[in-house]
């Protein structure tokens, strides 16, 4: 990357209105809906701030889900508690602005929300990624994601273990 990026939380100064990453409905969410969910705590969003023009360069945003143990690939759930569910955070959307395209920052915004899930100090076992279309599924797989039972385009991401110091 050549422009250097600061991830924060989306906060009132950031100008959302001239955010344009092409897809409608991402566009409309981060114009029109992101302030309702962040007040009503049903998401959070973190904005990449380009640091030369403070401009929004991407966002996403991240919320606690959990995923029916039956629809983890068999391999994977066997090595889980038996439990009904299990804990996850959940990418709920993510979009890079045109203008900043082929940076490479929708992988290091990716990257960013696994490293904030699995620093959590709420448990979650993976990062769920629910891809609008084959292109983006096709985005997360090239990151390590792994299909959910039954939907080509749900998948997850387990998160590493926690190391445990005494």
């Amino acid at each position: 990357m050549t422009t250097a990026f600061i991830v924060e939380s989306l906060a009132p100064h950031h100008d959302r209105a001239t955010f344009e990453s092409g897809v409608e409905a991402l566009d409309r969410y981060f114009h029109a809906q992101v302030g309702q969910d962040l007040r009503r705590r049903v998401s959070a969003c973190l904005v990449a701030v380009d640091r030369e023009t403070g401009r929004v360069a991407g966002y996403y945003t991240l919320a606690m889900s959990a995923v029916f143990l039956s629809d983890l690939p068999e391999a994977t759930a066997r090595r889980l508690p038996r439990y009904p569910s299990v804990p996850t955070a959940r990418l709920g959307r993510l979009a890079v602005d045109e203008r900043f395209r082929g940076a490479g920052l929708g992988g290091a915004l990716l990257w960013d929300a696994v490293e904030r899930a699995a620093a959590s100090e709420v448990a979650a076992f993976a990062l769920l990624g629910d891809a609008k279309d084959d292109g983006a599924a096709a985005f997360y797989r090239h990151h390590g994601f792994l299909t959910l039972r039954g939907d080509p385009r749900a998948l997850f991401l387990p998160l590493p273990p926690v190391v445990t110091r005494r």
